[in-house]
């Protein structure tokens, strides 16, 4: 059973009653042993890899009357300053091996990386649609890997999320419409021309293998948590985009930890609310309207077709949030304003802990998402200052005026 509660002003909560401990066997083959042991060996080896930091944010877990609220800092990603590096780049390197591989040749990370094969492959073309950080992801793994790279971005990025694509390599191509529409555009234009589509969803059209390859290299974060974490968080918040993340996140967890896994709760803009939709309709349904955001990087219209069976069975609860809310926990995480140290965290990164301020002082959702003082509350931030401009302008300070530690 689905049930959704929404006041009108605050949070709006969709709980999922379809999760159980049976998943789909798409879900199976998404969650391959095998193939996430791959992605994570690989993902590892490569030049600055390093665990990102899980910080402890006491002083707000104070205020929440929680027992702990913990941060995911996936702004110290590979200096991509997001999650996303760890999806996109990784399928170009999968790509590019798998292409080398149909001619003979058995190549390494390091092989492509000093340019050993590439003259077979840098002829090769591989393009995305992006709100910014999977292109971002994409471009570096090219420039990385040795092939050329093309992404698409919708008439909404910002200037400072395409400057940091470009300075890949990257050839920009802008298109009308909002992000939906940049992907279709892609899915088409690479189709016609023959380049490789490294889309972090199948909605736009081509086949899941390399979503898939995508949402295997989040899992990195998941084998991490595992063993950061002293105790098992109660709850983790997850934004939710496309859904390959929260797909990612909540399904390696339920195979690894089965009935005893936390309570996933996956995050949106309320106007970007696919997978609450999704949820509340029983399958995915595209959004209308406009499904612009603060949270750019959060504004899909669109559940990935591959990520939906394991977020059907595998996500407890969705909670979508307000710009407002968004804009303002940003600013509070900067400035420490919870009585924790300052942390730098972008508008589709604060999504999770913005969520949870909303929640904390609403006794009803906090009942219903069996928040109490007990809680170990995890939270993912997916995203650093990708957008150093907005986040200036939101915080009063350029991120580079602020001085994080671990």
């Amino acid at each position: 059973m689905v049930t959704e509660r929404h006041d009108g002003v605050g949070p709006r909560h969709v709980h999922n009653g379809n999760t159980g401990s049976d998943l789909p066997a798409s879900a199976l083959e998404l969650l391959d042993e095998r193939e996430i042991a791959t992605a994570i060996r690989e993902i590892s080896s490569w030049p600055g890899y390093a665990p990102t930091p899980l910080i402890r944010l006491g002083g707000l877990a104070g205020r929440l009357g929680v027992e702990a609220v913990l941060y995911k800092d996936e702004g110290r990603r590979f200096g991509l300053h997001s999650f996303k590096a760890l999806g996109g780049a990784y399928a170009v390197l999968s790509i590019l091996k798998n292409k080398l591989r149909a001619r003979g040749i058995a190549a390494s990370v390091d092989d492509l990386i000093g340019g050993k094969f590439r003259d077979q492959i840098g002829h090769e073309t591989v393009v995305c649609a992006t709100d910014g950080n999977h292109g971002r992801s994409v471009a570096w793994g090219a420039s990385l890997f040795g092939c050329n790279c093309r992404i698409y971005v919708h008439e909404n990025v910002s200037t400072d999320r395409t400057e940091a694509i470009e300075a890949f390599g990257a050839v920009i191509v802008r298109t009308k419409g909002e992000y939906d529409d940049s992907v279709r555009t892609c899915a088409r234009d690479a189709a016609k021309h023959g380049w490789t589509l490294v889309a972090d969803t199948n909605a736009g059209g081509g086949p899941p293998e390399v979503p898939r390859l995508v949402m295997q290299g989040y899992t990195v974060i998941v084998s991490e948590l595992l063993k950061q974490l002293d105790r098992p968080p109660t709850h983790v918040f997850i934004p939710a985009g496309v859904g390959g993340l929260a797909a990612a996140v909540a399904g390696y967890w339920a195979r690894t930890a089965g009935a005893r896994r936390p309570r996933m709760v996956v995050v949106e803009p309320h106007s970007a609310n696919c997978v609450f939709e999704a949820i509340r309709l029983g399958q995915p349904k595209p959004v209308t309207g406009n499904t612009n955001s603060f949270m750019a990087c959060l504004a899909a219209g669109e559940v990935s077709p591959i990520a939906w069976p394991t977020l059907h069975k595998t996500i407890d609860d969705v909670l979508t949030i307000c710009d407002e809310v968004a804009a303002r926990t940003m600013r509070e995480l900067a400035e420490g304003a919870y009585g924790d140290r300052p942390v730098i965290s972008g508008e589709s990164g604060c999504a999770a802990v913005a969520a949870l301020v909303a929640v904390g002082g609403d006794k009803a959702l906090r009942d219903a998402l069996g928040i109490n003082s007990g809680s170990r509350i995890l939270t993912i931030g997916s995203e650093g200052a990708t957008a150093p401009v907005i986040w200036e302008r939101v915080v009063g300070k350029p991120p580079a005026s602020f001085v994080e530690t671990a």
